[in-house]
């Protein structure tokens, strides 16, 4: 990714590529994915190891004659050929999220004895950047994903998710349904017999996880190591994904009160955790009211509340909200107030094109038909869970623009067969909380659970250079045993910098938002 860009599909690499339509897929014969990649530098002003080639798969599976699509695959060998043990494939979340740059990111990250293990893999999985890309046609305003509940708006919420929904079908209707989990995970086998592997090594972060699950129970004679970073819970695609970001940001805004009422003296917001409270949810009325002005910006009560996952940093979160309160009283901004409270809403600069939005939805849309298809169901549940969860809950369980999508082509994959992979978990994490983490680790029998107590962050291996669960994974990576058990450890919340928005990371970054996995 292009500077280092946040994995979880908001820095997706722009392309030159036309974006593919209904019509755009070629045909080739069914043994494509035999063929041996034709590798070339990347790049002239990347390293000479950093090699890219193309792979074509079909575009339906059930049709290996037919149209195909171009997946761009990336590498860095091993340099030490007799210590070698394999390929690992590695995926950064999205669904959306660019891998190509993955394989320098995760070599300058790793030690010795795990990097001379593996030949690193990138990927732009089906539909995103740099392989044949989709495209909806979205303007931003149609890629916002937090859309607040009120009665009186929420016609207009419909209208926005049939628009999304009727827009990518128009754009690309006969291609998108293809855009799913089940057919990624297809596409890394394909990438495995194009490589002449017999079996794959896999790190996948956030939307990762579930896509490595698939895989391990779609072809479970071909799953060598993996590791599951910041797990997705089966038992939740993807409505109840959404939704558990309501849920635990409860949590997680009651721990920021604690932590902020000890520093009463620093940060001037209650000596108490109810009075934190009272003043964040006076502000937030404040805000609905009559915007806040930081620094040129207007923020409104919904801006703050959309920025829940926030709140899992507690030291990035009471210096913002400290100054959105100095604003509200009319104190001068601190210089940089509007863009740090930027970077917590945005989490990175925005992608050039709808690409990352059009394969999100693809994906959530195309993995599982549970999405009630009746508007007045999400009314109700969204009314209910702003009542429930009113940092989030009304956005969480507002309509989507899958209630109106393309019945899936397949089933959801059950996970009964079992998995013996290393699942990675911080205990403080706003995209994949540790409920959600969990459920992934009962759902693969044969796993084992790494969580980091103490740990905040989205991205545990590799992201903190600092987290307690770097050791375990490395040793699971250099040798392929898994722990006997699960391993408990604790790192050390960051103290932060209350200058900076962001948590301490290390050179894989994680954002704080936008809302993806």
């Amino acid at each position: 990714m292009k500077r280092f860009a946040p994995l979880l599909a908001v820095g997706l690499l722009a392309s030159g590529v036309p974006l593919l339509s209904a019509t755009g897929a070629s045909a080739a014969p069914a043994d494509h994915s035999a063929r041996k990649p034709a590798w070339h530098r990347c790049s002239p002003d990347q390293p000479a190891s950093y090699e890219c080639a193309t792979v074509k798969v079909p575009l339906d599976y059930q049709r290996p004659r037919g149209r195909t699509i171009d997946l761009a695959i990336s590498r860095v060998k091993s340099e030490n050929p007799a210590k070698r043990h394999g390929v690992m494939l590695l995926n950064p979340g999205g669904p959306g999220g660019s891998g190509l740059d993955l394989p320098l990111m995760m070599k300058e990250s790793m030690p010795e004895e795990v990097r001379e293990k593996y030949d690193l893999i990138g990927f732009d999985p089906r539909g995103v950047g740099s392989s044949t890309p989709v495209t909806c046609g979205l303007t931003d305003a149609e890629q916002i994903i937090d859309r607040p509940y009120r009665p009186g708006t929420f016609p207009s919420d419909v209208a926005w998710a049939r628009t999304v929904a009727d827009k990518c079908r128009q754009k690309a209707g006969a291609v998108l349904p293809h855009i799913s989990t089940r057919n990624t995970a297809r596409d890394m086998d394909a990438i495995r017999t194009a490589l002449g592997e017999r079996r794959i090594s896999y790190v996948g972060y956030s939307y990762g996880t579930y896509l490595g699950a698939v895989y391990t129970q779609m072809f479970p004679q071909r799953t060598d190591r993996f590791v599951l970073d910041s797990g997705v819970d089966p038992q939740r695609i993807w409505r109840g994904m959404f939704q558990v970001w309501a849920s635990e940001a409860e949590p997680a805004f009651k721990r920021w009160t604690e932590w902020t009422a000890e520093r009463a003296g620093e940060f001037r917001l209650g000596n108490t955790p109810k009075a934190v409270s009272d003043t964040f949810w006076a502000l937030v009325a404040r805000a609905d009211a009559d915007p806040i002005v930081l620094d040129g910006q207007k923020i409104t009560g919904d801006d703050i509340r959309a920025a829940r996952g926030l709140f899992f940093y507690p030291a990035q979160a009471a210096p913002l909200v400290r100054e959105l309160k100095d604003a509200a009283e009319g104190r001068p901004a601190a210089p940089g107030a509007a863009n740090r409270w930027r970077s917590v809403r945005s989490g990175a600069e925005e992608p050039a094109s709808d690409n990352g939005s059009a394969v999100f939805w693809s994906v959530v849309c195309a993995d599982t038909d549970n999405w009630p298809r009746d508007p007045e169901r999400y009314r109700r549940d969204a009314a209910r869970d702003k009542a429930a969860y009113p940092l989030y809950g009304d956005m969480a369980s507002n309509i989507k623009p899958c209630a109106f999508w393309q019945r899936p082509l397949e089933a959801p994959t059950p996970m009964r067969t079992r998995a013996n992979v290393l699942t990675v978990q911080n205990e403080w994490d706003s995209q994949t909380p540790l409920v959600s983490g969990q459920g992934l680790h009962r759902a693969l029998k044969g796993s084992r659970m790494v969580l980091a107590v103490g740990g905040e962050g989205h991205g545990v291996y590799l992201a903190d250079p600092t987290s307690c669960a770097n050791a375990p994974v490395n040793a699971y990576l250099a040798t392929g045993r898994l722990p006997a058990r699960d391993v408990t450890c604790r790192t050390a919340p960051g103290d932060g910098d209350h200058r900076e928005a962001s948590p301490r990371r290390g050179p894989l970054p994680f954002p704080i938002g936008p809302q993806r996995f």
